[in-house]
């Protein structure tokens, strides 16, 4: 299927329902046949992670109205009532799920060794049913959309999200539209096309979220993904799918020292870091991991050497999965509240660390393999000691990754 740029996508008259509009589930999936999923009874509502303003749970993310007329952009989070018996509440009790999570946690004692830390360990997202860390996220958002009796998920994506919410929105019957970059690495569209998620592509990020962003004001359809500049982050129901990530690490290998994340607006390192708040909560763990956040040019770094969180701090880099010239308050939070920080890895430095990676049977995309090069800073500046055990985030592998291989040096 040959794509053509979308000059004008607002519709000329609002879709209804799927049978109205065969067009949103082009293959005839019986939308009925997908329980609805229980939602978890302790879920009280949406609280702004700044002020603490408590809102209902709604299909759109529009962030807490309080901060925004006060001049902040901040996202919401889930919000739970006590309960002792449930040490990490989640949206649903009993929601949607394709085989996520509980991914594997691989030591790697050559390479702990080699960059001089006690323990290193592998968070190996590629092997949950897509081949991305995004399908944690997506889950819960279908969960979401199932609640709401929606009939598509509609997303930003080019990538590993993308193919993400393809799959598991057509699993549940649901219609899956993709507001994607031009020049959509073929990997992804073959997948897309073949799952029949409808693509529209834009020159830019601002076409993109526009595009969401009208698609969410109609009956029926949920935003997935970030639709707002400044940025607020992806759904907030959504980005909980990450928070069983700091349980599976503490299970699998005790509580690491230090975590790090490639980001992009965010939603990982921020599910991470409210993940290990729930296990700290409940006395299950003495104290949080630091999160580290790498990015491929300065942005969250730029913020925290003074610059505005809402600010635009744009750069050009084959980490695809974490371009973008936008920051958000969560992932400011998670770095801040672990006693975090930021670490910039540039294409080269993350390609010499993709060699080491690969020489060591292990494949990641280019930015995940950024993170043993912020690894390397982190260990030359002493933010990380000698006895500590780091965990790197591999989001995904090198499979569908427009960057492999790697140019010889």
């Amino acid at each position: 299927m040959t794509t053509s740029p979308v000059l004008d996508f607002k519709f000329a008259v609002p879709p209804s329902d799927l049978l109205a509009h065969p067009a949103a589930n082009p293959l005839g999936v019986v939308r009925d046949r997908t329980p609805k999923p229980l939602r978890n009874p302790l879920l009280r509502g949406l609280q702004c992670l700044r002020c603490d303003a408590l809102y209902p749970v709604t299909l759109t993310h529009d962030g807490c109205p309080a901060c925004r007329r006060a001049g902040f952009h901040v996202a919401l989070r889930a919000s739970y009532l006590p309960d002792s018996a449930q040490t990490m509440p989640m949206p649903y009790n009993a929601g949607f799920a394709l085989g996520e999570g509980r991914t594997p946690l691989q030591d790697m004692p050559e390479l702990a060794r080699q960059f001089g830390v006690a323990r290193l360990s592998l968070k190996d997202e590629s092997c949950n049913p897509t081949g991305s860390h995004k399908d944690r996220m997506t889950a819960m958002g279908v969960a979401q959309a199932l609640e709401f009796d929606a009939h598509t998920v509609v997303l930003a994506s080019s990538g590993n999200a993308a193919v993400s919410a393809a799959h598991y929105a057509w699993a549940a019957g649901l219609g899956c539209e993709v507001a994607a970059y031009e020049g959509m690495p073929a990997t992804y569209t073959r997948q897309l096309d073949a799952l029949g998620a409808r693509r529209y592509v834009f020159a830019d990020n601002a076409g993109r979220w526009a595009f969401v962003r009208d698609r969410a004001q109609h009956p029926g359809y949920f935003a997935l993904t970030n639709y707002h500049l400044p940025a607020l982050g992806s759904a907030p129901l959504a980005i909980e799918g990450y928070k069983p990530i700091a349980l599976e690490c503490v299970t699998d290998g005790g509580l690491p020292d230090h975590i790090v994340v490639p980001t992009a607006r965010g939603d990982l390192a921020w599910g991470i870091y409210a993940g290990f708040r729930d296990l700290l909560a409940a006395g299950r763990i003495p104290r949080l991991p630091r999160l580290w956040l790498v990015e491929p040019f300065p942005r969250l770094s730029r913020v925290f050497a003074g610059g505005a969180i809402n600010g635009s701090y744009p750069g050009h880099t084959a980490q695809f999965s974490t371009a973008g010239a936008t920051v958000t308050y969560l992932q400011w939070q998670a770095a801040t509240a672990t006693a975090g920080g930021a670490v910039v890895v540039n294409d080269e430095q993350a390609r010499d660390a993709r060699r080491l990676l690969t020489a060591a049977g292990v494949s990641a995309e280019l930015c995940a393999a950024g993170g043993l090069a912020a690894l390397q800073q982190l260990r030359e500046s002493n933010a990380i000691a000698p006895d500590a055990h780091v965990v790197l985030m591999l989001t995904a592998n090198a499979a569908g990754d427009p960057s492999w291989p790697d140019r010889a040096s």
